[in-house]
């Protein structure tokens, strides 16, 4: 009886102690499985990928571009000289006018009638003079007779020198009157484009009023354009003139590039240079000349100009895209022979398109990272991939 409850005692104890010990036996087994494999090694991080590009040596022709405006070869300001009051107005604004062609009309009739009226006095003049001529004549006849008196022949003189001078009076008078009123009809005195119109029909006009001005007359056939030239360059092209020896630089073709970034199709040349250095920019103003021959250059408009001033031979050139411009120094990252990153100081010069010449700092052959400047630093490895231009270079011109 004893041995019975012993035994049923025992197996409520092993029930109730160890009810997951079968449970736990494969957990235990995979532990001591895992505990003898060996360590895995660790996996090695991938060389960051960039692009690269192989530093070009070639001769490249360096331009010099600078930003101007374009003016009329003559502008001519077109004022009223007369007052009057205009009654018409003889030109379409904006277009072409010719030399001596009318543009305004002022009101004539009061300028007539003064021109009448000098006229009329100068008829009146002239015949006081006939009458102390003949007076004077009478008087020279009668003197030795002793008929008349010393002084009434030196009167008679004396009055024809008066109606002489009278006379002279009024045809200045009568002259100053045709003036006027050729002054009533206003002409171009070039040939050019016409302005917008600054007086209206029915507007008292002439030096007296504020009206004065009435338009502006641009010839643009050729057509200037004015650039700030800096002392740097005006030097140089002073020196490149003194080793061709001679007085007259060769002519130098300027391409002109407008406000929509087309190019004009004719060349410009150099046309004079201002007398003084303006101290304020420390620039000297060249004006350049263009042909316009269809007037679709006019006054006011953007200029950009190019002009190739030398060729620079075995220049090294890069991508700009691979420059890392700081505030003290311009940088290129090369790229070793054995994937390794040097980071240089370099000295940039010219650009051209989206090239940009090296002067210092570069060796031809070497490569540089254009792509992937932002995840690399000097000294590290890298992969390197060859760069590929998404758009080809439109020039091969270099910029100052």
């Amino acid at each position: 009886m004893k041995i019975t409850q012993n035994l049923t005692l025992f197996n409520r104890y092993r029930s109730s102690r160890f009810p997951n010990t079968i449970l736990l036996f494969p957990a235990i087994i995979g532990l001591l499985i895992s505990g003898c494999e060996k360590p895995k090694q660790p996996v090695a991080a991938s060389l960051p990928t960039v692009k690269v590009t192989q530093v070009i040596q070639q001769d490249v022709p360096v331009e010099q571009v600078w930003v101007g405006t374009l003016d009329g070869m003559v502008n001519a300001q077109i004022n009223a000289q007369v007052t009057g009051y205009l009654i018409k107005q003889n030109y379409k604004e904006g277009e072409l006018v010719k030399k001596n062609q009318l543009l305004y009309q002022i009101d004539p009739r009061t300028f007539e009638a003064t021109l009448a009226q000098a006229k009329a006095n100068l008829a009146q003049q002239q015949a006081v003079l006939i009458t102390n001529q003949l007076a004077m004549d009478r008087v020279k006849r009668l003197l030795p007779e002793k008929a008349v008196s010393v002084l009434d022949r030196d009167n008679a003189v004396g009055a024809v020198a008066s109606s002489q001078a009278q006379v002279l009076a009024a045809q200045a008078a009568v002259e100053s009157a045709q003036l006027n009123l050729g002054f009533t009809k206003i002409t171009s005195p070039i040939n050019g484009i016409a302005g917008i119109s600054k007086a209206q029909l029915g507007d008292l006009v002439g030096p007296g009023s504020t009206s004065n001005a009435l338009t502006q007359v641009s010839q643009v056939e050729p057509i200037r354009a004015y650039i700030g030239l800096n002392e740097k360059q005006y030097f140089h092209l002073a020196e490149s003139e003194k080793q061709r020896g001679t007085d007259q630089p060769e002519p130098v073709p300027l391409q002109l590039t407008l406000a929509n970034n087309s190019v004009y199709p004719h060349n410009g040349t150099f046309y004079f240079a201002d007398r003084q250095v303006d101290v304020n920019t420390g620039t000297i103003k060249i004006a350049v000349l263009f042909s316009n021959p269809d007037n679709i250059l006019r006054p006011g408009m953007y200029a950009r100009i190019r002009a190739t001033t030398s060729v620079k031979h075995d220049a090294l050139v890069v991508p700009q895209q691979a420059l890392i411009k700081l505030q003290t120094a311009t940088q290129l990252a090369v790229v070793n022979a054995d994937k390794s990153i040097s980071i240089r100081s370099v000295n940039p010069g010219e650009t051209t398109g989206s090239m940009v010449i090296i002067d210092d700092g570069l060796k031809p052959g070497e490569q540089v990272i254009v792509e992937g400047l932002q995840k690399i630093r000097d000294g590290m490895k890298v992969n390197p991939e060859p760069y590929k231009e998404p758009t080809p270079t439109t020039g091969n011109s270099a910029e100052q």
